[in-house]
Formats: C-alpha cells, structure tokens, sequence
C-alpha cells in the first residue's frame, strides 16, 4: 500500500513509514528512561501491541501517554538532554502554532506534511505524538467545567475547523475563529483553558482523561491507577510500556477491541500531502509548504 509520492521518482509505504516512526518512539523510550518520565502506549498503538505485537499493519501514527507531571517536564529536559541534532521536541506556544493539542517528537532529517498545516512554516518532521492525561475532580459540577474548558482549549489551540466532528461544531468552531482573529488572543484563551484543565493534578485524582483529542475521547475516563503501575508488551520485538490494564482500556476505548475493522475502513490516518522520508522538510520551503 503506497500512501503518497513525495517527488517523481521516490514512494513511500506505510511499512517505510512505520520504521521511521519505530526508530522515534525507541528513542523516545530511551530518553523517557534516562530521564525518569513514565509514558505508555495508547490509543492505536496500545491497540496494535495487544493485537498485532507491532503496529497495526495499515496505520501511520504512533500516540503514547504521559501524565501531566510528567509531561510539563518534557520539553525542558529535551533542550538540555536530546539529541536535537536527529530529534525535535515541539509543542505550541505563545510564538508558533503546530495545529495539535499534542506534543511532537519529530525526526529532523525527514518531511511529513499533513494537508491541514501546508500553509504553515512550522516543523514538517515525521512525528509521534505524546498526549498528556489530566486528573478528574470528584464534583460533578467541576467536571462540567473542565469539558467546557476542554472544548475551549480543542477550538483555539488546534485553530483549524474540525473534519468528521459533525455540523454543530464545525460551525461552532467557525464562529469562535471568526470572533476571536488574532494569534495573541488564540494563545491566551487556549492557555488558560490548558491550565484549568490541569489544576487538579493526577496524584489526587481517582481517575484521569485526555482532554485535547476531541469530545468523544474526552469523555473517556480510566483509574489513575493504571498510570503508575505500567505493563510491557512486545511492540516490533521490543517491550514497551502500556496501561496496567491494558484490556479494560482497551475495551473502553474500542470496544470488541479484537475484531477487525471492515477492510474498506482500513486506512491510513494522517492526510499528508507530501512525504520524504530521506530529506529534511526545510529543503521544500516554498515548494511543498508556505508556497505563497
């Protein structure tokens, strides 16, 4: 299965892709460990470790947890201990927007461009994505808020209308963006949304979520427990760290998480509009992307 072209003469698979990706998230595991955060796979990664001891075999995205603690020290302990040479840690802030409520950890020396970011001049590296998880307060009035303040931080941090989300927030979002135009203002809302989303911690929470992928997994709720008290699972020959119980999880996130989907519905994830697995993405400026 070929997912894109990136010139005239070069296609990348989706296995080409997945190696690529397994080299970041090994490097990734290895950092995490010498640095003393904890991260589990989740999402389809979780999923392809549990029913496919790898990657399922048409996906092109790896996600990973991290609890918020840990998460906030992420990107400060990259600067001073990655090698940022090979290795990107990006997240938004108040000077660049990214488009995604994640963090990403990008391969300099490749290019990735997703449809959704070709205007922007932003790091187009091939990515994982890890995706911090927020403790829940017991008072159901606080939760109210909290999926308030997550829909709020969805809107102005992504800054890009939602696809498949339905009508009502399509339009929803539209409106937010056309009210609120500037980037300074986007920032302020989305990081005070960020941080009241966060407040409560994880260590004093009995359950926690993940606030920043859209309204149906943040409604999404799993024992706090499972997030101290990792697991390891073979991924591509490798074991690798999942959710203490990885089978609930995955029931809650899936379902009939064993059974496969319709094979019409087995499809890449990511809409890239150009791939180059052997070049840095700063050799396409003004070809590939920000062409204006």
């Amino acid at each position: 299965m070929t997912l894109a072209v990136n010139n005239e003469t070069t296609e990348f698979s989706v296995k080409d892709i997945q190696n690529k990706m397994l080299d970041i998230l090994l490097y990734f595991d290895s950092f995490c460990k010498e640095n003393n955060l904890r991260y589990f796979l989740c999402g389809g990664t979780c999923l392809g470790a549990v029913r496919h001891k790898g990657f399922i075999p048409w996906d092109d995205d790896v996600d990973v947890f991290m609890l918020r603690e840990d998460y906030e020290k992420l990107q400060s302990l990259w600067e001073e201990n990655a090698d940022k040479d090979k290795y990107a840690c990006v997240r938004s802030n108040d000077k660049v927007n990214i488009h995604h409520s994640a963090t990403e950890i990008k391969d300099n020396n490749t290019t990735f461009i997703n449809k959704h970011s070709v205007d922007c001049d932003i790091h187009h590296g091939l990515m994982i994505d890890v995706i911090p998880i927020d403790g829940i307060p017991e008072s159901s009035f606080l939760r109210i808020l909290q999926m308030i303040d997550s829909m709020i931080y969805c809107c102005f941090n992504f800054q890009r209308l939602p696809e498949h989300k339905g009508k009502l927030i399509y339009y929803a979002t539209k409106l937010a963006l056309s009210v609120f135009k500037g980037d300074k203002i986007r920032y302020k809302i989305w990081k005070g949304a960020e941080k009241r989303i966060s407040k409560y911690g994880t260590k004093n929470c009995k359950q926690v979520a993940s606030f920043g992928e859209g309204a149906t997994i943040m409604k999404m709720r799993f024992p706090t427990q499972w997030f101290y008290t990792e697991k390891y699972l073979e991924f591509e020959g490798h074991n690798l760290p999942v959710p203490a119980d990885f089978d609930e999880y995955l029931k809650i996130s899936f379902g009939d998480y064993m059974q496969l989907p319709p094979e019409e519905d087995r499809i890449a994830r990511h809409n890239a509009v150009f791939i180059d697995l052997e070049n840095s993405y700063t050799k396409y400026k003004g070809i590939h992307y920000c062409k204006k």
